[in-house]
């Protein structure tokens, strides 16, 4: 479980670390390059309910 919550806080970091720089100078593509980032970012942490739910289950059996 270690694993997934250290892969999003990479995800979280590389997140913040691209807004604070801002490399693309066009509004429109960075906008979408920050919605596509967080879209990943909620699947992930989605993913992440996933497991823990699954794990807990297992657990009650």
């Amino acid at each position: 479980m270690k694993k997934q919550l250290y892969i999003y806080v990479g995800l979280i970091i590389l997140f913040v670390a691209y807004n604070f720089y801002k490399p693309i100078q066009d509004d429109r593509m960075d906008t979408a390059i920050n919605i596509l980032f967080a879209s990943v970012l909620f699947l992930y942490i989605a993913y992440i309910a996933y497991l823990v739910l699954k794990r807990i289950g297992k657990k009650d059996k």
